[in-house]
């Protein structure tokens, strides 16, 4: 019998500072930001504003009735799922596979507790230019979405090795 190559699983330890690191943040949050008033972080620029998403990315389906927390609780549990098993496939030295699909897993897992314990995802960081306003987000989205451009420019990089013709 061969013995096991070693696997991209403790990778996982990144996901757990992610989620560890999104917690926090977010109980600081509920004990020291009021609701709905920005307070001040970089005049013109960023704000902490405590606010509440019951829907996904921009507030999609956030006005669903319900139906949509149990929706993305298991979306988001089938994809950390298969990414744990990515991982688990994935060489411990190929850190280009490895890092993203780690950051996705703790964002998304982080979201879920959200979910599960409040009933929504608590956002904060909230950026803006003038009156333009970017969505306000957190800790666990910002990983989710960095490691899915990762998983997106990795993949676009790596490429496919060219066939020799013959």
């Amino acid at each position: 019998m061969l013995p096991a190559k070693p696997n991209a699983l403790p990778w996982l330890g990144l996901s757990a500072l992610v989620l560890a690191l999104d917690q926090w943040s977010k109980a600081w949050v509920l004990k020291t930001l009021p609701e709905h008033v920005p307070v001040p972080v970089i005049d013109g620029f960023w704000n902490w504003y405590r606010t509440y998403n019951t829907g996904a990315a921009f507030s999609f389906l956030a006005d669903a009735g319900g139906w949509q927390k149990w929706f993305f609780v298991t979306l988001a549990l089938v994809i950390c799922g298969l990414m744990v098993w990515m991982l688990s496939r994935t060489p411990r030295r190929d850190w280009r596979s490895a890092m993203p699909l780690a950051l996705v897993v703790g964002g998304a897992i982080g979201n879920v507790i959200d979910r599960f314990q409040h009933g929504h995802v608590i956002d904060f960081v909230q950026w803006y230019v003038g009156e333009h306003y970017w969505p306000a987000f957190n800790i666990a989205d910002a990983a989710v979405v960095g490691g899915a451009i990762g998983i997106g420019l990795f993949g676009l990089l790596s490429g496919k090795p060219k066939r020799s013709g013959g």
